[in-house]
């Protein structure tokens, strides 16, 4: 959202902290694109060289925000007449920098250093299925990120300060308490539904299904949501991600031939996300106003594609003959029974990136409690696998069988993510919220989405989130595109209401 040309002149202050940023950012967006081929084309060996030059890109941006002028223009700026815009970056700006100022550049580099050696070790770890490989990375990484939490605030809690690095704008009091409304709403359905005795087409997607063939159809899929190829491109990788920005935001996925939706489905919530990336704006990029609004609204976007479009049954209307032609083993098979066995809840899945839209929100509470309790001192890194296996049973009735279908799957550890996870949970709720008010003001939205029209919903979400970057915080944002504060209540009613009619409750 670019200035008024009209409007006043912004202070020297302010237009000087913008050159700043923007180059900081683009620092940051350089480091970005590298783990980017880190992940997906780099050759095995090429980890050394990797490590040192994330680790000096690291140290570089870390100098551009804390060392430079970034401080002395913000003091500037104190009382300065802005723009609700300019104040938004002022705001953003300054969050970022009081934290990093905090932190000891020799500390930022060791970080940077210990999760690129701890990526190929996870990766070799999780191949091997031998946690051990990967403990001691994962130990020094537990470590680093409780200094770099004391450093920010020495007298909080830890695992509230980390969380803060991914959702500033929200509590960790106020994602435990949805995460905990999630629990409560999600073990009981989940119960009535293993109870039930609906006959549902789980079997639809059985038999072997052409790697090659999935991902063709994959770039399908993408084109008929609208992905913008000229500004993005599909890969894969051992963990789905998106990685970019309003220019370049690049999809991976990955494909198994005995699970199509696996990679049907991931494919799309990774649309979401580079849907997001690509509708910032155009003019701000490289400032706050360019940038996306931390990670709860991020995977809110993901999460509405994945859900809210790529398992309705409008969609499947649309999607079922495309796929047969793709695989003409489906040919017998009903829109109906295809809606129903995208829309299955496991009784025995462990991966998380695999797991239904119910049981994955448990998948996230275990991860949640674990690395809560790492950074927190309450579990040693031995124990991880014992914890972890522990929570399988208790939450979802599943022991795994290795650590590689266990505490190895998720590739966050790894890159020092911990307080990642609650957003996930944090961006289905948003989800729901912001697709009951888009369901509200678009005519007939399930009728868009059936005739293969998802230019009103991509419309609605590029005006309502999108185009603001971060000229709003969380809360702000969703209460001006929907109404009210970010809550579980849309979450709740809308998963009751659609799996108490797919299983007969």
């Amino acid at each position: 959202m670019a200035t008024d040309a009209t409007q006043t002149e912004p202070p020297a202050a302010y237009t000087e902290l913008l050159d700043e940023i923007t180059r900081y950012n683009a620092v940051e967006s350089a480091t970005e694109v590298l783990s980017w081929d880190q992940q997906v084309i780099m050759p095995e060996g090429g980890t050394p060289a990797r490590s040192t030059q994330l680790s000096t890109l690291s140290s570089i941006s870390h100098e551009l925000l804390v060392d430079g002028d970034v401080g002395k223009q913000l003091e500037a700026l104190d009382d300065a007449s802005l723009t609700p815009e300019q104040q938004a970056v002022v705001r953003e700006v300054r969050r970022k920098y009081v934290r990093a100022a905090r932190v000891p550049r020799d500390l930022i580099e060791e970080v940077s250093t210990a999760t690129t050696e701890a990526l190929g070790a996870w990766e070799s770890a999780r191949e091997h299925d031998d946690f051990a490989e990967f403990a001691p990375h994962l130990e020094r990484l537990v470590e680093l990120k409780r200094q770099y939490a004391a450093h920010i605030d020495p007298d909080a809690d830890p695992y509230a300060v980390l969380f803060a690095e991914y959702e500033p704008c929200l509590s960790l009091e106020k994602a435990t308490a949805i995460l905990d409304e999630l629990r409560e709403t999600l073990v009981p359905l989940i119960e009535e539904i293993r109870a039930s005795d609906a006959d549902l087409a789980t079997d639809a997607f059985e038999g072997t299904f052409d790697t090659d063939t999935q991902e063709s159809f994959s770039r399908e899929v993408l084109e008929l949501l609208g992905y913008d190829f000229d500004r993005g491109r599909l890969d894969t990788s051992t963990h789905p991600f998106t990685s970019g920005n309003q220019f370049d935001a690049r999809i991976t996925t990955r494909f198994d031939e005995h699970d199509p939706l696996g990679a049907l489905t991931s494919t799309i919530h990774e649309f979401g996300h580079a849907s997001y990336t690509l509708g910032l704006p155009d003019d701000d990029f490289g400032t706050p106003l360019g940038n996306h609004r931390d990670l709860s609204v991020h995977e809110s976007q993901s999460r509405l594609w994945e859900n809210h479009v790529g398992r309705s049954a409008a969609f499947w209307e649309l999607l079922l003959p495309k796929l047969q032609e793709a695989f003409p083993q489906t040919s017998n098979l009903s829109p109906r029974e295809a809606y129903e066995a995208a829309n299955q809840v496991h009784d025995e899945n462990l991966i998380r990136v695999e797991a239904d839209e119910l049981t994955y929100h448990l998948h996230i509470i275990i991860r949640f409690t674990i690395e809560r309790e790492l950074i927190n001192g309450d579990l040693a890194v031995d124990d991880v696998p014992d914890r972890w296996n522990r929570l399988y049973e208790e939450y979802l009735g599943l022991t795994p069988p290795s650590d590689a279908l266990g505490c190895l799957q998720d590739i966050h550890w790894s890159h020092g993510n911990f307080g990642y996870f609650p957003t996930y949970s944090l961006g289905s709720v948003l989800a729901a919220q912001l697709h009951a008010a888009a369901d509200r003001e678009i005519d007939d939205l399930d009728a868009t989405i059936r005739d293969g029209d998802f230019e009103p919903l991509g419309e609605w979400l590029r005006t309502n989130i999108h185009q603001h970057g971060r000229r709003y915080e969380t809360d702000a944002l969703v209460e001006h595109a929907t109404g009210e504060p970010l809550g579980a209540d849309a979450f709740t009613e809308y998963v009751t209401d659609k799996y108490s009619a797919l299983y007969n409750l």
